[in-house]
């Protein structure tokens, strides 16, 4: 079997990469970075490391690489004769890869019209279909109803903590033990793609948003409120008793939301938050708070880890989200001069002040009374900061 992987990045080959790999695909990853391509085709292989007190180490064997950028024709050829198509590039690069994708396509249906599926594995809500958006406009109206037929863009949540690596190996990867790579089984084309580790469901939402709001939502807590206090890691940070009770806070709030809203059994979805909780405490995945917290303005968004929950509680329980609100005020002091949107979250403060910055960020109306709640916690915080 042959599975075509956009982004040779650590995520890639940590997490799709290995799962592929275990599931007896050879995998052809499809990125730019000139040396890790020269990498992957010169060794055929590498290590994933599993992290924790008992150390693991895995072998990813019977991979490839191909530039996409400088060999743009030999990719498309082999996108179009691929089993399966995977994509773990980041939600902002997405658009880049639908035009080199749209050709393999384009291949296929002259040359080998079946069924194909092609998953996206991006922290985000509807990865896959927004590429499927941008694909289709590279096709042509036949063009699409053929992949409207053959062509399969099931979303998927993944959850796999992968932190910044240290090591000086080019192709080795450390991740945590634990991973889910859940995909939406209506929207696949043929039979589901044979891989070990995918859980498929009937519907995806709720996994997506027990994924966002207690992973992202969880791990943006001793990020930003890290960063307020002057941690460095994410390990640090989680040794603070402050922080570890907003962390707890947030995860109830958010908890409410989940289970009101998807019928989550209130206790096993407890247990799932305390093992998200023990995971961030693992001192062999800490990660550096800038990080973790890099990109504010976009978690910052109306549908994203912290103002939608916040937003939801508000109105299903009709309480203030007092924790979240507090992480929504560390994020809009965070600054980080290296973050090219930390800079911009502060350029926009500046001019327009906490408030209004927040409400064009957020998309949140001028009344909303989530807005009221976060300006309170932040200027409680504003008040410590100066004591």
């Amino acid at each position: 079997m042959q599975a075509v992987h956009f982004g040779a990045g650590n995520i890639g080959r940590g997490f799709i990469g290995l799962l592929l790999s275990q599931s007896g695909y050879h995998t052809l990853f499809l990125d730019v970075n000139e040396s890790v391509i020269n990498a992957l085709n010169e060794h055929k292989e590498y290590e994933v490391t599993l992290t924790g007190e008992k150390k693991e180490v895995l072998r990813v064997r019977d991979v490839s690489g191909i530039n996409s950028l400088t060999n743009a024709e030999e990719a498309a050829e082999f996108l179009s004769r691929a089993d399966l198509v995977t994509a773990a590039v980041g939600p902002k690069v997405l658009p880049a890869i639908a035009g080199l994708l749209a050709e393999g396509l384009k291949r296929r249906f002259q040359n080998r019209p079946e069924p194909l599926n092609v998953i996206a594995c991006e922290n985000m809500i509807g990865g896959s279909s927004m590429l499927k958006e941008h694909v289709y406009q590279h096709l042509s109206a036949e063009e699409k109803r053929l992949a409207d037929e053959l062509i399969g863009f099931p979303d998927a949540a993944v959850d796999r903590i992968v932190p910044d690596q240290r090591s000086g190996d080019l192709l080795g990867v450390a991740v945590e033990p634990y991973f889910e790579w859940v995909v939406e089984r209506p929207a696949i084309k043929g039979d589901p793609p044979p891989v070990n580790g995918i859980t498929y469901v009937d519907e995806l939402e709720p996994y997506i948003e027990r994924k966002l709001f207690t992973v992202n939502t969880g791990h943006a807590v001793p990020a930003y409120l890290g960063r307020y206090k002057g941690y460095q890691t994410i390990n640090e940070a989680m040794d603070d008793e402050e922080i570890e009770r907003v962390l707890q806070g947030a995860l109830e709030e958010t908890g409410e939301v989940l289970v009101q809203m998807h019928r989550f059994n209130p206790s096993l979805h407890k247990e799932y938050t305390q093992k998200i909780i023990e995971r961030f405490r693992n001192p062999y995945v800490s990660d550096f708070v800038t990080r973790v917290g890099r990109g504010p303005i976009r978690k910052l968004g109306s549908n994203d880890r912290l103002v939608r929950p916040a937003s939801l509680y508000m109105q299903l329980t009709g309480k203030e989200p007092v924790n979240l609100a507090t992480v929504i005020a560390a994020v809009l002091l965070y600054e980080n001069d290296e973050d090219d949107e930390a800079r911009e979250l502060q350029k926009q403060i500046d001019e327009q002040g906490y408030e209004s910055a927040f409400r064009h960020i957020s998309g949140l109306p001028e009344n909303d009374p989530l807005v009221g709640a976060v300006m309170k916690q932040l200027d409680a915080m504003k008040k410590q900061r100066l004591s």
